[in-house]
């Protein structure tokens, strides 16, 4: 009978055990989700590399430098404005604080980490000192920019060069586009044709390119073409209010309404 009792005990406690166990996991995976966006948000470029492992991440708020190089596991610096070359996409940033100095470059051509042989689209190089170093350590390495999780999604078109669109300006429904932002791509509906394309996206930059169209005719008094030479001069965008509205220097092009 205690036999049979410590064993009904011992039980209870091992599925009382597992229990908990599983709802500690459920946590603590919604809050790894939650940061990874809140990252995304916090920081807009992240960059690495190897021999000595390093890595950086640039946010509107402050620089992180973090590698396992003594004196430089962890630096944090005041966020600041890049200094743009004339004549190629090349960004520089001169950042310091009570401890180091460093010069950061970002320049866009095509890299490859040295130890996984992944390919992206920014070479980062790195000169940092301590301010009681006489000489800087320069290290190179690969990055990217984190495109806003919040464009991935279906947006429905709602105004055209600052007017309301509707069905009947199209063939048989409204424009719409879905990104993907993990991937940089989008695709979707012109309002006569299928669209696809790519998406490129730094810091406030947006733009679709790589456009292409299935071949389908379209009636007369199809919009489509606007539409697609609007989506195709995007530079910036802003959301809010369920809204993606992309524009240029010259003004407001497109607003969508988000529908998933």
């Amino acid at each position: 009978m205690k036999k049979s009792l410590f064993f009904l005990l011992l039980l209870s406690l091992i599925v009382g055990c597992k229990s908990t166990a599983g709802k500690i996991s459920d946590t603590t995976t919604t809050a790894s989700e939650y940061g990874t966006q809140e990252d995304q948000m916090k920081y807009y470029f992240t960059g690495t590399g190897n021999e000595p492992f390093w890595g950086i991440k640039m946010g509107n708020e402050n620089i992180e430098f973090t590698s396992i190089i003594s004196g430089k596991e962890k630096l944090v610096f005041p966020a600041t404005e890049a200094i743009k070359a004339m004549d190629a996409n090349v960004k520089m940033y001169k950042v310091s604080n009570e401890i180091s100095t460093a010069t950061i470059t970002i320049q866009q051509l095509e890299c490859q980490n040295s130890m996984s042989g992944v390919i992206s689209p920014y070479k980062v190089s790195v000169e940092i000192k301590n301010n009681s170093e006489l000489t800087f350590t320069k290290l190179s390495g690969c990055g990217n920019y984190n495109t806003d999780y919040r464009l991935h999604d279906i947006w429905v078109l709602e105004e055209l060069n600052g007017f309301k669109v509707f069905v009947t300006d199209f063939q048989k429904e409204l424009p719409r586009i879905e990104i993907n932002s993990s991937e940089n791509k989008f695709m979707g509906y012109g309002g006569c044709n299928a669209i696809s394309g790519s998406v490129f996206y730094e810091k406030d930059v947006l733009r679709f390119s790589k456009v292409a169209a299935t071949m389908m005719a379209c009636a007369p008094g199809n919009k489509e073409d606007q539409f697609t030479k609007a989506l195709q001069s995007t530079t910036t965008y802003s959301i809010g209010d369920n809204r993606l509205t992309l524009s240029n220097p010259s003004g407001k092009l497109l607003v969508f309404r988000k529908v998933d």
